[in-house]
């Protein structure tokens, strides 16, 4: 009977030793699985309970391979946009459908563990199927466009275009920006009607351009300069010299015309006005080119200070058309097509007055006479 007690009791020690080294090496398994998940896949999620975090770990570790393997190292890479309000599910489910992920489930996981399936950034995100689940999961996080639009808008004077680059997104300087404007490259045909003293104002050519955010400042000002390349047109050409202007003579007066003129259509009118007066010896008396001459109005916090003064109208500048005749040394702001097209094939009137008229439409009144035109100025 002793014998049989003694046995029983060796065998109850000998499974309690048993179990307590399968929880020791459970738990050892356990602990190491944690630690190797957190090295290999990031910090877990503070939030996940310990036993929903041990769960994720396990997964985790399970799926190593096909969190860690692209879906093609050779695809080419495209847009994929998270539309505002999408649910986390609806993203993985499109991200495995359009090919670059291998597995909706363990990009779910990894999100989930790291905490990140709340943090997706709706907006357009460029992806590729060279990238791994994890690779991806972190791009989700940034909607920051990798190209940028950047809108020159027709009018600008240089210095305006410069104040646009420090909110746009990309990485030019405004001084660097004018600096090399004063330097205007040999690679134009246009360039070489330029005079010494030129730099590229009224070359920058105004549109919306899509740059990468890290552009060089040499890339954007030669795009922006094929851009108006591309504008002189064989027959733009033959109206400029129709008109007995070379290019740079063109697009001065072209910015004349731009900045006088609120409605496009209006544009080969006004023209025509000063065609009329450069033929007839007279001044343009053309106000622009005052607000170019006077420059930066820190008061009203433009570059085109209005209304002018009579003291403005006197400034002492070869800008200034109130009291130099002919055009002025160089553009005075960077035209557009509409624009361009008015110098080469101006209308044919008999004006040499023009204002604006009375009802704020933008339009002006068009008067042969200076009595006439003193006439049309508003009550």
């Amino acid at each position: 009977m002793k014998s049989r007690t003694s046995l029983l009791g060796s065998l109850l020690i000998g499974i309690l030793i048993l179990t307590c080294l399968i929880i020791f090496l459970s738990g050892g398994l356990v602990f190491g699985a944690e630690q190797r998940a957190e090295r290999m896949f990031g910090m877990p999620d503070t939030s996940l309970s310990p036993i929903r975090r041990i769960y994720l770990s396990l997964q985790l570790l399970m799926q190593e391979e096909v969190l860690t393997r692209p879906v093609d190292p050779f695809g080419n890479a495209r847009d994929f946009t998270i539309q505002m309000g999408e649910t986390t599910s609806s993203v993985i489910d499109r991200l495995e459908q359009e090919g670059l992920i291998l597995n909706a489930n363990a990009l779910r996981t990894y999100l989930v563990y790291r905490g990140l399936d709340t943090t997706l950034q709706a907006g357009k995100h460029t992806l590729h199927p060279g990238m791994n689940i994890i690779e991806i999961a972190l791009a989700l996080q940034d909607a920051t466009p990798t190209e940028v639009d950047f809108n020159i808008l027709p009018g600008w004077r240089i210095e305006e275009v410069a104040q646009a680059l420090p909110t746009s997104g990309l990485n030019i300087s405004p001084e660097s920006f004018l600096l090399a404007l004063h330097e205007p490259p040999s690679s134009f045909a246009y360039t070489d009607t330029l005079p010494a003293h030129a730099n590229l104002e009224g070359f920058i050519y105004p549109e919306a351009y899509r740059f990468r955010r890290d552009v060089p400042l040499d890339e954007l000002v030669r795009t922006v300069l094929e851009n108006f390349e591309a504008k002189l047109s064989p027959d733009l050409l033959e109206g400029f010299s129709r008109q007995g202007l070379d290019v740079f003579q063109a697009v001065t007066l072209a910015s004349i015309v731009q900045r006088e003129a609120v409605v496009d259509e209006e544009m080969p009118m006004i023209a025509s006005v000063f065609f009329n007066r450069l033929a007839a010896g007279m001044k343009l008396d053309s106000d622009p080119t005052v607000q170019y001459a006077l420059g930066y109005n820190r008061k009203q916090n433009t570059w085109w200070t209005n209304p002018l003064s009579s003291a403005d109208l006197a400034t002492d500048s070869l800008y200034n058309t109130y009291m130099h005749p002919g055009l002025p040394p160089g553009p005075i702001a960077n035209p557009d097509l509409a624009a361009l097209r008015a110098v080469a094939f101006p209308a044919q009137t008999p004006y040499y007055y023009f204002r604006a008229a009375c009802d704020n439409s933008g339009l002006h009144n068009f008067s042969i006479t200076y009595a006439e035109h003193v006439a049309n100025a508003c009550p």
